[in-house]
């Protein structure tokens, strides 16, 4: 039985600062930004969105009512999570009106919560090949304004439906993955930006990388010349490139071409949105298929998940017939497309815009949110979403 990602869809917010203009703010050289880090636009969230509102949006324009029916297990992998408590995917639940008979949990670990969603997800399709996964990757990178990470910021969800006889892509069995206790980046529970050690998170991710691709080699007996091409997490486009020059020297010239062209095309969308923690691997895995007009039906891709902290782990899929005709390639384009760009001083006032902590009312104009799904406000330490197309 095949089991893989039957859907995809992304969100974003619908504001964005241009990278040249950042990097003049920050005195610094804007090839630095768009060269050297290579990000070219950085998403913003406004205040009335959070995780779970962007996790509801990706998800809003892929599930169909028999998706809504059938899913019964919904993984939200998240590092930007809004409650030590309760799962930010009880949420979802009312906003997109998912049949309540269904587990749901959240998954934390740093990056690479989403991959641990999947893996979850296929062992449960596995089991109950009738029922699908929702599995979202929701996330706010923060880490302050005028600091070293400020650069790599970013928000957005990819939602993703795994189910058997899946339409995109078949997941395959080998899999490699490590952990490894690593101060590299972290947050703790009293931050609400994020503290990074930028060179050894580099440095761990390029070591992560060279030990589960061995590892990999060695349980499935595959070479670089068996892959159409390699999606990596990218916390800034840059970074797989400098993951992916590793290993392409152990294939042909025609290998590393392919690998590389399509290292190109998966980082499209990443380039436009900017570091989504958790979503980041599958934003880039989305702008793959959705980009390279020429990817066939039957090629396999490697995927590189990376959560610090540490745990990495590379896994692979076949890409299906007719995957073309489940994307939703117009509808993405045109999100990223109408976007609103800000000033640098007005993405100033919009990261300092922050909802209160103290227990106080907040009510928040949401009409100035072009998104279907959106945070109304917070009363009494508790956040309330709206749907709009409910409310029509």
């Amino acid at each position: 039985m095949k089991i893989g990602i039957d859907k995809i869809g992304f969100y974003t917010p619908h504001l964005y600062v241009d990278m040249n203009k950042l990097a003049v703010a920050r005195d610094v050289e804007p090839e630095k930004f768009t060269i050297g880090i290579g990000q070219e636009k950085m998403a913003v969230a406004p205040i009335t969105q959070d995780s779970v509102t962007m996790a509801a949006n990706a998800a809003w324009n892929i599930l169909d009512d028999k998706d809504k029916e059938n899913i019964d297990f919904i993984i939200f992998g998240t590092e930007s999570g809004i409650d030590n408590s309760k799962a930010a995917g009880v949420y979802i639940h009312e906003l997109l009106g998912l049949n309540q008979h269904a587990r749901t949990i959240e998954v934390k670990q740093a990056c690479y919560g989403a991959t641990a969603g999947i893996q979850l997800a296929k062992g449960h399709i596995a089991l109950n090949p009738d029922s699908k996964v929702l599995v979202l990757a929701s996330d706010i990178a923060r880490y302050g304004l005028n600091t070293g990470g400020e650069a790599t910021q970013g928000a957005g969800a990819v939602a993703i439906v795994v189910s058997a006889d899946p339409a995109i892509l078949a997941l395959e069995d080998k899999s490699a993955y490590l952990t490894s206790e690593v101060m590299d980046f972290w947050r703790p529970v009293y931050s609400d930006t994020a503290m990074v050690d930028g060179k050894l998170s580099n440095e761990k991710y390029i070591s992560f990388f060279e030990e589960v691709w061995e590892d990999y080699k060695k349980k499935s007996l595959l070479t670089l010349a068996d892959f159409a091409a390699i999606c990596f997490h990218l916390p800034y486009t840059k970074m797989g490139l400098k993951a992916l020059r590793t290993i392409y020297e152990e294939g042909t010239t025609e290998d590393k071409e392919r690998l590389l062209e399509n290292l190109e095309y998966s980082k499209l969308y990443n380039k436009h949105v900017g570091n989504i923690y958790t979503g980041s691997l599958y934003l880039s895995f989305l702008s793959l298929l959705e980009q390279n007009k020429g990817l066939e039906a039957g090629s396999r891709i490697g995927l590189f998940s990376y959560g610090s902290g540490a745990v990495g782990e590379f896994f692979t899929g076949i890409i299906q017939p007719n995957f073309r005709e489940h994307l939703l390639i117009d509808q993405h384009d045109h999100l990223l497309s109408s976007r609103k760009e800000l000033s640098v001083e007005a993405y100033e006032e919009v990261f300092n815009n922050t909802l209160p902590t103290d227990g106080s009312s907040l009510e928040l104009d949401i009409t100035a949110d072009p998104a279907n799904i959106t945070l109304a406000g917070i009363n009494k330490h508790i956040r309330h979403y709206v749907n709009k197309t409910n409310h029509k």
